[in-house]
């Protein structure tokens, strides 16, 4: 059964850090390119970053490039999103995701290109 489980959201102050985890159960994490998005009351699920398989390219959305960083342990099966200089429209619910057919590079930025989710994990920053 392929799962994704989040960690690391929390209530943090602005200009504060956080890293979020992603640890994947029921497959191998080396054959997905992996993603990050968040979700803010009222509002559409957004792109965050992606990471591909090997760890080779990353993409960030325009928000949170030069805060963030996201990265894998293949080895651990976990996803990592490092996020530095909270500001309080980081607030959401960040999720994981994978996306299968690891040398299709095209559409990492669209919910539609991932095939599993986790649950989500909170993120609060207070002004």
């Amino acid at each position: 059964q392929v799962q994704l489980v989040e960690s690391g959201g929390g209530l943090v102050q602005a200009g504060g850090s956080l890293k979020l985890s992603c640890a994947a159960s029921g497959f191998t994490l080396s054959s997905y390119i992996m993603g990050w998005f968040r979700q803010a009351p009222g509002k559409e699920r957004e792109f965050v970053a992606y990471i591909t398989s090997s760890g080779t390219y990353t993409g960030y959305a325009d928000s949170v490039k030069g805060r963030s960083t996201i990265s894998r342990d293949n080895a651990k099966n976990t996803v990592y999103l490092q996020m530095n200089t909270l500001k309080s429209e980081d607030t959401a619910v960040y999720y994981c995701a994978a996306a299968s057919a690891v040398t299709d590079y095209t559409n990492l930025r669209q919910t539609e290109r991932y095939a599993y989710w986790g649950q989500g994990t909170q993120v609060s920053v207070s002004s």
